[in-house]
């Protein structure tokens, strides 16, 4: 027996017809150098979504076409969110911090037919156009236009100005709707196709109570790029819930956003630990300069946060809340409120850790296994050849994290199984290493690699910022009294900043590589 409700799709229009009706006068603000440019509503936002589909239908663009962003966090690249999926086509939102090559290749990939390109990003579109041949057109995202051999450039500003408003229609809600890339960081980046289904039910998930809870009461300072992972869903949960968006544009300083903060008065921050701690040090640095009391909670993704860090902003009564997702998980699949762990997962998200024969392992807070996911906005597969296929089995998404999962569902990264380093026998875990060593005083950040070892296969190796005068044997005394005496790093590298990566986790990679070629 068949139920008898509407089958109506679910399309990321509907987020937005829900932000015009319910919230049309809510005001957001896009940002630049730390001051606000453009002031806009959620009516304002649905006008020039529906102005940038029909332009984009003159250039050819229609169900199923792809188009490229090159773009930060800006009101222009919002209305690109709900106006390229609003007619069928699909948003493929490049990280511009990755190599030029990655860029080519996630183009490449995509089948870009259109690049929307911020006017200071121009440079990296002339180099990358002619060596992706499915760019025909260059979009300027202002009122410059640009010369590109081989290509037809606009004015974004021009041609959403000229447009009449198209209506989004209705088709299959498993339409791709966006396309992200992985960072890359062990090898070509991963394609990922999200559908306006996944994306709607992501979007309904953050909203929940008991979940993130994105809500009309907050006002948010998007600091996590929208170039990567769709911003963790934010720009698609608040216009749905009618919150207000804070959105710093290019090139975004610690100093600017703190301005934005002491300015705009956001109550919640959405960033990687990376920004969170430039920010903390350029707060302590100037403290009389900025404002901060508007804020309540730091959402921090992408790696676990620091207990050090968290607990630094606890005391200025700012509390942290993070959650564990990737990519390939739209990317937000478990939530805590609190920095203790990476929470349970969320409404219709489902998680599992399991043994090396792939059988599941109990909730206990003890199993330690590998990190399984699935969801209605978990991708089941990779775009093209860009993913391996042993990614996947019975159903789950292989995650590569080690973890560990409480008795009341709560999740703990103990590390990723590429960063653990097995010492005679032993794991250690990187992760727990690198908590630790920040809990010291005069360490300001810390990382922890694995070098190998003729006798004891791998060894621990900490690279440090230090904030004063501290010798290897204090590091070593400080990790002996809380960890077994093998987890003792051999070395302590001293360096005026850990590299990270494009979307800012830390570069473990490039850590490694050059650890060996030193020794």
């Amino acid at each position: 027996m068949l139920g008898t409700m509407m089958d109506r799709p679910l399309l990321i229009s509907s987020l937005l017809n829900r932000a015009e009706r319910l919230f049309g006068d809510r005001v957001n603000v896009s940002c630049e150098a730390g001051r606000v440019r453009r002031t806009f509503t959620y009516r304002e936002l649905g006008s020039s979504a529906r102005r940038l589909g029909a332009a984009l239908g003159e250039l050819g663009v229609g169900h199923g076409t792809r188009v490229g962003s090159l773009a930060w966090n800006s009101d222009r690249h919002l209305a690109a969110y709900y106006g390229v999926p609003g007619i069928g086509a699909a948003l493929h939102t490049i990280n511009q911090r990755m190599p030029t090559d990655h860029i080519v290749y996630s183009v490449n990939q995509a089948e870009d037919e259109v690049l929307l390109v911020e006017a200071d990003l121009l440079p990296v579109a002339r180099e990358i156009v002619p060596a992706t041949p499915s760019v025909k057109h260059v979009v300027v995202l202002g009122d410059a236009e640009a010369d590109i051999p081989g290509v037809q450039t606009w004015s974004f500003d021009t041609l959403v100005d000229q447009a009449s408003e198209v209506d989004f229609g209705e088709f299959d809600e498993r339409t791709a709707s966006s396309i992200c890339f992985t960072s890359g960081t062990t090898g070509k980046p991963k394609g990922v196709v999200y559908t306006h289904r996944s994306t709607v039910l992501h979007a309904t998930a953050l909203a929940a109570a008991g979940a993130i809870g994105v809500s009309h009461e907050h006002s948010y300072l998007v600091a996590c790029q929208m170039s990567h992972v769709n911003s963790w869903g934010v720009p698609h949960a608040a216009p749905l819930q009618g919150a207000r968006l804070v959105l710093p544009g290019p090139h975004p300083t610690p100093g600017d956003y703190l301005r934005l903060i002491t300015d705009q008065g956001p109550d919640v921050i959405v960033g990687a630990p990376a920004v969170m701690a430039l920010l903390r040090d350029e707060l302590a640095a100037r403290p009389d300069a900025y404002d901060v009391s508007s804020l309540r909670t730091l959402w921090m993704g992408g790696q676990t946060p620091p207990k050090a860090l968290a607990a630094w902003w606890a005391e200025r009564g700012i509390a942290t809340a993070n959650g564990w997702g990737m990519t390939e998980t739209s990317p937000m699949a478990t939530f805590c409120n609190g920095p203790e762990d990476q929470g349970p997962q969320l409404p219709l998200s489902e998680i599992r850790v399991v043994d090396d024969a792939g059988a599941e392992l109990p909730w206990d807070g003890r199993s330690t296994g590998e990190l399984e996911a699935r969801a209605p906005w978990v991708t089941g597969r990779y775009l093209g050849d860009t993913g391996p296929s042993d990614s996947f089995h019975d159903g789950w998404l292989r995650t590569g994290d080690v973890a560990v999962i409480g008795t009341d569902g709560a999740l703990e990264i103990k590390d990723r199984f590429k960063d653990l380093i097995k010492s005679g026998g032993e794991w250690i875990s990187s992760i727990e290493l690198e908590n630790h060593l920040m809990l010291h005083p005069a360490v300001h950040e810390a990382a922890v690699i694995s070098v190998p070892h003729e006798k004891w296969q791998e060894r621990p190796v900490a690279w440090i910022v230090p904030t004063g005068d501290v010798t290897d044997e204090e590091l070593k005394k400080h990790v002996s009294a809380t960890f077994p005496r093998y987890w003792v790093p051999d070395a302590f590298v001293r360096v005026d900043a850990i590299p990270k990566t494009s979307v800012g986790k830390l570069d473990k990679r490039g850590m490694r590589e050059r650890q060996t070629a030193s020794t």
